[in-house]
């Protein structure tokens, strides 16, 4: 555990640090990329801006939480795969703990008085994050007139004629790829974090050279992707195996398995694919309940993508077989986490060897900012659709010239749950009070709504 490598970290040192980290991480992949940064690359100086950058852009590219993703390849290029699953599973622990812990109060007391008026606050405030988070995503990504046009196109794609989400993020990547081939301008710039390089490669711990573990080598790499797979899908094979195709263990195993390979382009994204599946296909959670699962996500340590523990507690639960619900409950919820996180760590341990061989280059930074415009409009489509679902109590499904599109009754806009969001929005853009004091006062006005009598939380 005390091993120093040849930068002069030992391992028990990172444990500490990756702690520390783990215990930040609030806020979203924005707030917790800011977090490593300052941590590791300022406070530490263990790696480089622009090594941080490239081990970034990497991540951003890969289906799966990249903020987790990232905290596993730093681990890594410090204390090889050892430190990788330190620096990655301590990023998820206090995530799951808590997101568990919530999980099971909002399944025994979540339509209960008090309880139920505070996710009822908590779902309008989720409202005004994922506008922000996509805010900040547009001005990071909407500066050209191509990138505008990648995010327009992939919102209308999505929200208009229910295109599969992997198959815009594959082609806006497939774009931004030949784009910088081309060298056309605006796909050449890449994604940056911050405005200037705070520890070039000479200052840092790490240095510029490539460590010796992060050579690649085919027969290594083979042998890993047979281990993390092997890890990966047994538990899933085992389960259609045992419970056969018709369980809900089997269907949480291989949807979020399948989720695991195409769910590109950051949290938000990932969100408004799960929660149209889980809603619409499988009948898992309701849209509301969607957002009170994001809501928990939000107010907890670790990735926004732990809310799918959250669904799969909820599928579990409802559907426990011949296991009691609780029991089901917690069994979907780790089983859906498993599926979603150990692929996380096949990406980072056989791929970041080569991807260390390619800093700088041009033809990633294309595809990377291309898909990040595509997911300004995906997450767009998120936010679209959860106000939809949650400010108006009635919907109606319009298909037709290939078009498939959920629109609301304006009769039945919920006043309250618009009010508690524009307070929500105004508190965050105006004021610029944090998340976690914004969902907090959310909360605590939903609880006061129910107790004079002006909402009616079981409607909802």
């Amino acid at each position: 555990m005390g091993r120093t490598e040849g930068h002069g970290v030992t391992l028990r040192d990172a444990v500490g640090v990756w702690l520390r980290v783990a215990a930040l991480s609030f806020g979203g992949p924005a707030g917790q990329i800011a977090v490593m940064h300052r941590i590791i690359v300022e406070e530490r100086q263990w790696v480089s801006d622009s090594r941080f950058l490239h081990a970034l852009n990497y991540c951003m590219l890969l289906p799966g939480p990249e903020a987790q993703q990232l905290a596993t390849y730093l681990g890594w290029l410090m204390h090889r795969t050892p430190g990788g699953l330190i620096a990655g599973g301590l990023f998820i622990l206090p995530g799951i703990v808590a997101l568990m812990s919530l999980s099971i109060i909002y399944a025994l007391w979540g339509q209960v008085g008090y309880v139920a008026g505070a996710f009822f606050g908590l779902k309008a405030a989720v409202l005004a994050i994922v506008v922000e988070a996509l805010v900040r995503i547009g001005r990071r990504s909407l500066k050209s007139p191509p990138m505008r046009a990648l995010a327009a196109a992939a919102f209308i794609a999505i929200f208009v004629f229910a295109v599969p989400f992997p198959i815009i993020i594959v082609t806006s990547g497939l774009i931004g790829f030949l784009g910088a081939r081309a060298g056309y301008r605006a796909f050449m710039g890449g994604i940056t974090h911050g405005n200037a390089e705070t520890v070039p490669d000479g200052d840092s711990r790490l240095g510029d050279a490539i460590p010796e573990h992060a050579r690649p080598s085919a027969r290594r790499a083979v042998g890993v992707a047979a281990f993390w797979l092997s890890l990966w899908l047994a538990p899933v094979v085992a389960i259609a195996a045992i419970a056969g195709g018709d369980n809900v263990f089997t269907d949480v195993a291989t949807f979020f398995s399948k989720m695991a390979l195409v769910t590109f382009g950051g949290a938000y994204a990932v969100l408004a694919y799960v929660a149209q599946q889980a809603v619409a296909t499988y009948h898992w959670v309701t849209p509301g309940e969607m957002l009170d699962g994001l809501g928990m996500a939000e107010t907890t340590p670790g990735p926004l993508i732990m809310v799918l523990q959250f669904v799969g507690f909820m599928a579990a639960f409802r559907a426990p077989g011949a296991f009691p619900p609780l029991l089901a409950g917690a069994m979907g919820g780790l089983l859906a986490t498993w599926v979603t996180f150990t692929p996380c760590f096949l990406w980072i341990f056989v791929g970041a060897p080569y991807i260390e061989q390619l800093r700088g280059n041009q033809l990633l930074s294309g595809a990377l900012s291309a898909i990040t415009a595509a997911v300004f409009g995906v997450v767009l489509n998120l936010a679209v659709w959860f106000t939809i679902h949650t400010m108006f109590r009635v919907t109606h499904h319009l298909q037709g010239l290939g078009m498939s599109v959920d629109a609301p009754v304006p009769a039945s806009l919920d006043i309250w749950s618009l009010a508690l969001a524009l307070g929500a929005a105004i508190a965050i853009f105006r004021f610029k009070l944090g998340m976690i004091t914004t969902l907090a006062a959310a909360c605590a006005a939903g609880v006061a709504l129910h107790a004079i009598g002006l909402v009616n939380v079981a409607a909802h």
